[in-house]
């Protein structure tokens, strides 16, 4: 498969699937009390949790175009999976490093995931059935514009510091919600941003609800791909990929762990699922 596809890094895709996949990722950069780190891949995820949980101030910035442009250049015909445009920076910087690679010769098109880590990497998976079944770049850009419109991800996360951290959530709603035990139910609400869907207590109850949004969004299943994503919550996301795919009829489920991006925002614990 000669076209590239261009993904940051917070698809949390492993080499393998970069490999089956024929991408390139393009890292995003994270910022621990003012020191910056490179989620190139080569971060060991354990310090970096470890840095994460004595830091103070817990901030991330996107590639910068030029990144993008030269892998776009380099490909030569590319498609690009970003991050929610509403999240980072990195879709607007992707789409500055098309239009100079394009200046170059290059074709590429970017696509706002509308979501992260599991949607992102749904979506990258996606692409490459549609690049794979030869279908023609006039009809990929249309049918996946529609697959991500489409697409559900939700989250429930076992610590909300980072969100507080980062400055997405109040330190007063984190404090209640660890002082009553709740995990809050969250998700994409179609246009790019957090909304919160429910909440849960306990393991139980935290994979009934996820379980259950698959039958309440309506989105037929048979032939289609879910990735579950998980922060060092292995267990978890495996009993969670049980219960879907003996529930409903998705031709596989992915379970991947985080990268150090994504674990900026799900923290230790955190699971994603996204179908």
């Amino acid at each position: 498969m000669s076209v590239k596809i261009i993904a940051d890094s917070l698809s949390d895709l492993s080499d393998q699937l970069c490999a089956l996949y024929n991408a390139k990722i393009i890292p995003l950069f994270l910022h621990l009390d003012g020191k910056t780190y490179e989620d190139d891949g080569t971060l060991d995820m354990n310090s970096f949790l470890a840095d994460m949980r004595a830091a103070q101030k817990i901030t991330s910035s996107c590639p910068p175009p030029g990144m993008y442009k030269d892998a776009f250049v380099q490909a030569k015909e590319s498609y690009a999976v970003t991050v929610s445009g509403n999240l980072s920076g990195s879709y607007a910087s992707a789409m500055t490093g098309k239009e100079l690679a394009e200046a170059e010769g290059a074709v590429t098109h970017v696509f706002d995931s509308k979501s992260a880590t599991a949607g992102e990497a749904l979506v990258v998976r996606k692409l490459y059935r549609l690049i794979q079944q030869g279908m023609e770049r006039a009809n990929i850009i249309p049918a996946m514009e529609k697959f991500i419109k489409e697409m559900k991800t939700y989250f429930v996360l076992e610590n909300l510091t980072n969100l507080q951290k980062n400055g997405r959530l109040h330190r007063i709603t984190e404090r209640l919600v660890s002082i009553l035990g709740i995990r809050l139910l969250m998700g994409a609400d179609g246009d790019g941003n957090i909304a919160l869907f429910s909440h849960a207590r306990g393991e139980k109850q935290v994979l009934q609800k996820l379980a259950d949004t698959v039958e309440q969004s309506g989105k037929p299943t048979e032939g289609e791909s879910a990735v579950i994503t998980h922060c060092n919550n292995l267990p978890l996301a495996q009993k969670l990929a049980d219960i879907i795919g003996e529930r409903y009829r998705f031709s596989e489920v992915l379970v991947l762990p985080t990268g150090c991006a994504s674990s900026v925002y799900a923290n230790e614990g955190g699971v994603v699922l996204a179908f």
